[in-house]
């Protein structure tokens, strides 16, 4: 069984009004950096085996600190970002509701089956990262694996991993904070369980 620690980036310039953030590649605000550090010095005690992250900026800057602090290197892999939100890319739930009404509402009942207007279909979003998942516990057996990346693709993951939904993962795992500890342990095949969820590091001393 390996330990996958999902952890989504930190704060981005975006934060301020939640707006959605897929594949624009956006920078972390100081507030963002200030926590990847706090993540940093969690990791010095974490006995991390590996560290992987996503190929945008604001998860390979989070990923940076662990690295300053570890002295781990990460693996950066494309299938571990975030979906692309099409027309929602940069909107407020609001904006997109004025933009976009109907889509928007038909969204909100089912994310998965009616995503945004031109945006990635949740559906390939997660067979790439389980793919990605799949080779890191094939490269780390019995590790325990930092996984850096994003808010929306990670609860995808998480419903996959448990055998749950794709559909609900907004209402399941409404919240990811930026830099808090999820931890999935999974053995690749059949058997997936949820250890801990959404923990603030200062936490997990």
């Amino acid at each position: 069984m390996t330990d996958l620690v999902l952890v989504r980036h930190g704060e981005t310039v975006w934060h301020d009004g939640n707006r959605y953030t897929g594949r624009t590649d956006v920078g972390l605000t100081e507030h963002g950096r200030r926590q990847a550090e706090r993540l940093g010095q969690w990791a010095r005690a974490a006995e991390l085996t590996a560290v992987w992250a996503s190929p945008l900026s604001r998860a390979r800057d989070t990923a940076a600190a662990v690295t300053a602090a570890t002295g781990l290197q990460a693996e950066v892999d494309g299938r571990l970002a975030e979906l692309d939100f099409g027309r929602g890319e940069g909107l407020t739930g609001a904006e997109m509701s004025r933009a976009f009404p109907e889509a928007r509402a038909a969204f909100q009942d089912d994310p998965v089956t009616h995503h945004l207007p031109g945006g990635e279909n949740p559906v390939h979003a997660v067979e790439r990262a389980a793919a990605c998942a799949l080779d890191i516990v094939a490269a780390q057996p019995g590790g325990t694996v930092l996984v850096v990346g994003h808010s929306t693709l990670h609860r995808l993951l998480l419903c996959h991993l448990l055998g749950l939904p794709l559909s609900r993962y907004r209402r399941v795992f409404p919240v990811l904070r930026n830099c808090a500890i999820t931890t999935v342990r999974w053995n690749g095949t059949d058997q997936a369980a949820l250890i801990e969820y959404n923990l603030p590091v200062e936490e997990t001393r």
